[in-house]
């Protein structure tokens, strides 16, 4: 499907038809939540709690891609992770077509994003992920990809470069971005690190507390990448707030795994990387109308200062001395 607006056909009838297909009998209740990559629902069913369906974009993952996903994520639940898991049918099935599309059902989960300066929050969520890579280090990822410089940065260096930066401030960014790119590659350099599986996009989005658990959710950027791309997006505020908040991490982490120490140099080139593919991942999908209504601010003028000014600050965080804990 070659269509730029993938999902034009994604009606809610198509969405219950695609549900029933399973062997559940909906309640024709429907509603959208807030997802831009995918498509996400919630669909009542008769007699039963609601579920939600995910209908994957269109071409973006292999069939392949997609079952690993899944198969790391159910790989965690038997470890007795809280991690919310696709559901699977009788015969083992987790991944689901009808009319083109590929979806997945999950169970409704509530909850609300978790308070890292509570006591407490940060060490579970080092057990966690310590846990986590535990096992993820236990094997290889064979169809996902791998979290590197080109796809993170060159490409949308060059998305943005040829089709929406300003004139006036093109050769700002493309100064600053072959600067970027030569200063991460210096430090990041795949190929000698040890990569695991991970969940890849650990934002505070997807992480939800309920009855004061924490469950992760949303493995859909699953990929290869050093252990601390998981930890290094719980970090915020000031240099000692974030220190102190990587020893409560690390103090929960060593307890299942050992702490990547050597990686934390690695934070800004990170940081970096997500800041660069953000803006292409966003200009990449603006020909779907859910962006230009989601993003109002992104291809203005204003939004292009303000990144040039960003890509320019992290340029000084490159050279800054990493983050290290503290003395035990």
């Amino acid at each position: 499907m070659s269509d730029p607006h993938p999902y034009a056909r994604l009606s809610p009838e198509l969405v219950l038809d695609a549900v029933e297909g399973t062997g559940r009998v909906s309640d024709l209740r429907i509603s959208a939540l807030n997802s831009f990559e995918n498509r996400v629902y919630q669909v009542g069913i008769e007699g039963e709690a609601p579920i939600i369906a995910k209908f994957y974009r269109p071409e973006r993952w292999t069939d392949e891609a997609i079952l690993e996903e899944h198969a790391f994520s159910h790989e965690l639940v038997e470890a007795e992770l809280p991690v919310v898991a696709p559901l699977a049918d009788a015969q083992g099935n987790t991944l689901f077509r009808h009319e083109g599309f590929r979806f997945a059902l999950f169970t409704r989960f509530g909850g609300h994003p978790p308070e890292p300066e509570r006591a407490g929050t940060l060490l579970s969520l080092g057990r966690i992920l310590g846990r986590l890579h535990a096992i993820g280090a236990s094997k290889d990822f064979q169809a996902r990809p791998v979290l590197d410089v080109d796809s993170f940065a060159r490409a949308s260096h060059r998305l943005l470069s040829g089709s929406f930066f300003p004139a006036d401030l093109r050769p700002a960014y493309d100064s600053l971005c072959r600067d970027l790119i030569d200063r991460i590659e210096a430090r990041y350099i795949p190929a000698e690190l040890t990569l695991i599986r991970t969940h890849g996009d650990l934002h505070g989005g997807n992480i939800l507390c309920r009855n004061g658990a924490l469950w992760l959710v949303d493995f859909d950027d699953c990929r290869r990448a050093p252990a601390v791309q998981d930890l290094w997006m719980l970090l915020a505020g000031e240099r000692h707030e974030r220190v102190a908040q990587l020893d409560e991490l690390a103090e929960g982490y060593e307890e299942f795994h050992d702490f990547p120490h050597r990686e934390l140099a690695l934070i800004e080139p990170l940081r970096t990387l997500r800041i660069m593919h953000h803006a292409g991942w966003i200009a990449s999908r603006w020909e779907d109308p859910a962006f230009p209504r989601y993003f109002p601010w992104f291809n203005t003028p204003r939004y292009w200062s303000e990144h040039v000014l960003e890509l320019r600050e992290q340029l000084a965080a490159l050279d800054e001395e990493p983050l290290r804990l503290q003395p035990w």
